[in-house]
């Protein structure tokens, strides 16, 4: 195993205790109990970060330990801002750290890149992107949280270090034309078993 994908086990496993504690309405959800399918979703994105950014957030989960905080249930507490907007503001979003304009800002630029990407990687492969998260916010509901919500969340999470790293890798492929869903995707697949992205769309 080489340093990257190293790392990036050590973060699934670390994201994976959070994820266990985690308190949903209505009970303890499927998801929490599998762990072949996070395990397979997580790497997968893992995978594609340099070894800087994977340091940083794995950083930032240790000191989220520290303080008492839980960045995965932060995650799915700031995507209800669009799936459960009412709830979110009363219940949630007082507990959450504040982000400032700027960042939010710069957010929103790079989740807009993202969605591009996926959006573009739906047209070349519709079978596997049949199988993908709605893509935008406007398609959520309860129960039903779109890529671009769920991005949106995940990056709220991220400390200031891990989030310019993340975004300066953005750039850095947008730059180099390389589509960061296509890259993901396609790891997923091979870990499922498959020889790439033509191999894993035709077999669905």
């Amino acid at each position: 195993m080489n340093e990257q994908a190293h790392k990036a086990e050590l973060i699934v496993r670390h994201e994976w205790n959070q994820f266990q504690e985690v308190n949903n309405q209505g009970g303890r959800a499927n998801c929490q109990g599998n762990w072949p399918t996070f395990h397979q979703m997580r790497i997968s994105q893992f995978l594609t970060w340099r070894i800087d950014l994977l340091d940083s957030y794995a950083q930032d989960l240790d000191d989220a330990d520290k303080e008492g905080r839980n960045l995965l249930t932060e995650k799915y507490a700031r995507m209800m801002e669009s799936t459960e907007p009412e709830r979110y503001h009363k219940e949630l979003e007082p507990s959450l750290p504040k982000l400032d304009h700027e960042r939010v800002e710069a957010q929103e630029a790079v989740i807009k890149q993202q969605v591009e990407w996926a959006r573009e990687f739906r047209e070349r492969y519709p079978k596997l992107g049949e199988a993908m998260r709605v893509l935008t916010t406007d398609q959520d509901e309860i129960g039903t949280t779109s890529f671009e919500t769920y991005l949106r969340g995940e990056l709220g999470t991220y400390s200031d270090r891990t989030f310019h790293k993340y975004a300066l890798m953005i750039i850095d492929l947008r730059n180099a034309g390389v589509n960061i869903t296509e890259q993901t995707i396609a790891t997923t697949v091979i870990l499922g078993g498959f020889d790439g992205l033509d191999e894993a769309e035709a077999a669905q």
